[in-house]
C-alpha cells in the first residue's frame, strides 16, 4: 500500500501556477513534519519545502517566496507560482527526517 499519494501536476507556460495535492495514509504522518521533494530529469532528488511538526512552513532558496506549503493533519498541499523552466520536475511528498517509501510522485512540466 502506499504512503503517500501525489495528484496535481500537470503542464503549464513559465508564469502559470498550479497546486499540488498529497494525501498521507495512516498514522505514518502523526507528529512528524511532511516535506515537498522533487527530482528533475538526471538530478537528484532536492527538498523544496517542508513543515515541522510544529507548522513552521520552510522553503528552499529556489522556490522562496513563489511557492506556498500548507497542512491539514493527513493532507499537504504545495502552491506554485510564476513557475518556471527549472521547476519542471517529478514531485513526491515524504516525511522530514526519517523518509518512508516514496510514492510514485506527480509531473510538473513548465514549457512554453
Amino acid at each position: 500500500q502506499e504512503q503517500f499519494m501525489e495528484s496535481g501536476g500537470g503542464s503549464v507556460q513559465p508564469g502559470g501556477s498550479l497546486t499540488l495535492s498529497c494525501a498521507a495514509t495512516g498514522s505514518i504522518a502523526d507528529g512528524r513534519g511532511l516535506g515537498w521533494y522533487r527530482q528533475a530529469p538526471g538530478k537528484q532528488r532536492e527538498r523544496v519545502a517542508w513543515v515541522t511538526n510544529r507548522d513552521m512552513a520552510n522553503y528552499a532558496d529556489s522556490v522562496k517566496d513563489r511557492f506556498t506549503i500548507s497542512r491539514d493533519k493527513n493532507w499537504l498541499w504545495l502552491q506554485m507560482t510564476s513557475l518556471k523552466s527549472e521547476d519542471t520536475a517529478r514531485y513526491y511528498c515524504n516525511l522530514v527526517g526519517a523518509i518512508a517509501q516514496w510514492g510514485q510522485g506527480t509531473v510538473v512540466t513548465v514549457t512554453s
